[in-house]
C-alpha cells in the first residue's frame, strides 16, 4: 500500500496532536476541498477521499498509535537524510550558481493568476442553496456566463473556486482559477449574524402585559414562543437551533427581539377602555 502522509493531508506538522485538535484540522480541510466549493476541480476531489481516510484513522487511539509508528519513522529518517545531503553537497561543492537558471525560467510553465469576483446571494438562497447563472467579463473584453452551484448554508464571505476560468497562463501552463466570493445579503424577516438569525417580534400591548403564546416565523417555517407576562420592547427571546446553518450540521438560534406595537386607530369602544385603563391604573414608566 502507498504511504500517505496523513497528518500533512489535515495541515498537521507533527503527530504530537490529541483526537480534539485532529477532529478540528479535518473539518477545516475537508471544508477546503468540499467539491462544491471546488467546482471542476478532479484533484479536491481526490484529495478529500484521502483528507477522509486520514480521519477515520487518526481519530482512532488506536489505529493512530499504529500508524504514528510508521510516520515517525519515516520522517526520523527523512530528516537525517536531507541534513546530511545538505552538509555534504556544500561541503564540497559550496554555493553554486546556476548558470542556465535564466534559460530555464523562460521555458518554466506558469500558471495564469487566478481572478476574483463577487456576488450577492439572498438569504434564503443561501439557506438552502441553488445554482446560480452570473455573466462576466473576460479579460478579452467579452461577456462568458458561468454557473455556479452554491451549496445551502454556505458562509457569508466564503469563496467558491472555478477550476481553470482565470487567467491565461504562460509556456503551456495552466490556466488560473476565478474565486467567487459570496455576499449574503439580509431579508426583510431576518439578519444573520455568524450563525444567528435576528428577527422583530412584534406584540400588542395586552399580549406583552398578560403573556401570552404566538407564532413567530423562521427561515424555514413557523415555531411558537411563550410569551411571558410584563415583557418589555427590547427583549430578547432565545430560540435555539432555528437559525443559520452553522457547517457542522446544526444550527444556530434565532433570537426574536420584542417591539410592542401601539395602535394608531382606535374605534369608540377601545378609546374608553383605554380612558377607563388610565383612569384606574396607578403606573406611570417615568417613576419605576
Amino acid at each position: 500500500m502507498k504511504y500517505k502522509d496523513y497528518y500533512k493531508l489535515l495541515g498537521l506538522e507533527t503527530s504530537r496532536v490529541s483526537i480534539e485538535e485532529i477532529k478540528i484540522a479535518y473539518r477545516s480541510a475537508a471544508k477546503k476541498y468540499h467539491p462544491d466549493l471546488n467546482i471542476g476541480d478532479s484533484l479536491a476531489e481526490e484529495r478529500i477521499k484521502d483528507i477522509n481516510e486520514a480521519y477515520r484513522t487518526l481519530s482512532v487511539p488506536a489505529s493512530k498509535r499504529k500508524y504514528d509508528r510508521i510516520w515517525n519513522s519515516r520522517n526520523n529518517v527523512r530528516n537525517y537524510q536531507n541534513i546530511k545531503g545538505k552538509n555534504i553537497f556544500s561541503m564540497f561543492l559550496g554555493d553554486i550558481e546556476d548558470n542556465n537558471k535564466e534559460d530555464v525560467d523562460t521555458k518554466k510553465q506558469i500558471k495564469g493568476e487566478d481572478i476574483e469576483t463577487e456576488i450577492n446571494v439572498s438569504l434564503e438562497d443561501a439557506f438552502y442553496g441553488l445554482e446560480k447563472k452570473i455573466s462576466l467579463r473576460t479579460i478579452e473584453g467579452n461577456m462568458k456566463t458561468f454557473s455556479v452551484k452554491i451549496p445551502e448554508g454556505i458562509r457569508d464571505g466564503e469563496k467558491i473556486r472555478l477550476m481553470g476560468q482565470g487567467k491565461k497562463g504562460s509556456n503551456g501552463g495552466k490556466n488560473g482559477d476565478l474565486f467567487i466570493k459570496i455576499a449574503i445579503e439580509n431579508s426583510k424577516e431576518f439578519k444573520l449574524y455568524g450563525s444567528d438569525l435576528y428577527t422583530d417580534l412584534k406584540l400588542t400591548p395586552w399580549e406583552a402585559v398578560l403573556g401570552t403564546r404566538v407564532d413567530v416565523k423562521t427561515i424555514d417555517g413557523e415555531t411558537k414562543v411563550y410569551i411571558p407576562q410584563g415583557i418589555q420592547s427590547g427583549e430578547k427571546i432565545k430560540i435555539p437551533s432555528k437559525g443559520y446553518k452553522d457547517g457542522q450540521g446544526g444550527r444556530g438560534d434565532l433570537v426574536a427581539e420584542v417591539k410592542i406595537m401601539v395602535p394608531k386607530t382606535l374605534n369608540l369602544e377601545e378609546k374608553e377602555m383605554y380612558e377607563k385603563l388610565k383612569e384606574m391604573s396607578r403606573f406611570n414608566p417615568r417613576t419605576c
